[in-house]
């Protein structure tokens, strides 16, 4: 118990090359940060310190920042538009073919988790959200109960963009065996976790407390990264023995995958946003025959009800 105290307080405040491998970037430019008084820290016996939780809410903040800054520069091109939120690596790819097929039509997309997205749309920040935010009431994703509570009084539609195949991604082979959650709090297994407002985290926390799990009791459920690839990185780099992602990330690193659940991934946007040529190419492309043979050897992808508008 000592040392899972001495780990959490670990994971609360980092040194400044702590701060630097959180920020993937060099320690030199942690100090450049501080030279400019922009980076939220304090000094004690000569040390700087830096604390998790205002470091996340600094880089919150540098994100709406950039949000508004971009999406005032996209206007300067017709037919360009802002979104945020969740990330797959299966929209990634879609959104860079939608780029090359309308001229000008470009989607600008920050990886910011479901519910900052859903938020960024609801303060005017973006045009378009990335969701796949489960209503424990339904079943269902991205209910206009979930979304709703985000976007204030904006009139919005959903437009589903796919299913997708989520679970556990771990070494190849699974070497620890690992099938559930009761499984992570197992000795000697460290987990790399998402960050907050992503629907991975949202999905992980909703189930560790049907499961009865204090998330406390999980080494490494603090450390989160930003993305799926990032999450098959940790485990293929031997940081972590296990992650929530998507399947796809566990097939293209050569990782073992569990699967847990199937999600939908929807896009949230406003309706005249919505018959705008770029999200209308970007439909188009999701639907045709040649993108989703393209995308095929990922694995995990269902497109059966892709453009489907749901609410």
């Amino acid at each position: 118990m000592e040392n899972d105290t001495a780990q959490t307080a670990q994971d609360q405040w980092m040194n400044t090359q702590g701060l630097a491998r959180y920020l993937h970037i060099h320690e030199k430019q942690v100090y450049a940060l501080l030279k400019t008084g922009r980076l939220p820290g304090t000094k004690a016996t000569g040390k700087w310190l830096f604390s998790r939780r205002l470091i996340d809410a600094w880089l919150e903040d540098e994100a709406r920042k950039n949000l508004t800054e971009v999406r005032q520069r996209s206007r300067r091109s017709e037919g360009a538009l802002l979104a945020a939120g969740s990330d797959d690596p299966l929209l990634t790819m879609l959104i860079a073919a939608a780029g090359r097929s309308v001229p000008g039509g470009a989607i600008f997309s920050a990886v910011t988790g479901s519910v900052e997205g859903l938020r960024a749309l609801g303060e005017g920040y973006t045009d378009v959200a990335w969701s796949h935010l489960l209503d424990a009431e339904t079943g269902s994703y991205n209910t206009p109960a979930v979304v709703g509570r985000y976007l204030g009084d904006r009139e919005t539609a959903t437009v589903h963009l796919f299913n997708r195949e989520v679970g556990f991604v771990t070494a190849a082979g699974n070497p620890k065996g690992i099938a559930a959650f009761s499984d992570l709090v197992r000795p000697g297994i460290t987990f790399v976790n998402r960050q907050e407002g992503s629907g991975i985290r949202l999905l992980t926390e909703a189930r560790l407390r049907a499961a009865g799990i204090d998330p406390g009791r999980i080494r490494g459920f603090e450390r989160s990264v930003c993305t799926h690839a990032e999450v098959g990185m940790a485990v293929r780099a031997g940081r972590a023995d296990a992650g929530v992602a998507v399947g796809a990330v566990a097939r293209m690193l050569g990782l073992a995958f569990v699967p847990l659940t199937e999600e939908s991934f929807d896009m949230i946007l406003e309706r005249e946003t919505f018959f705008s040529g770029t999200v209308q190419s970007l439909l188009d492309i999701l639907q045709g025959e040649v993108f989703q043979e393209s995308v095929r050897g990922l694995g995990g992808y269902d497109f059966t009800r892709s453009g489907r508008v749901l609410t």
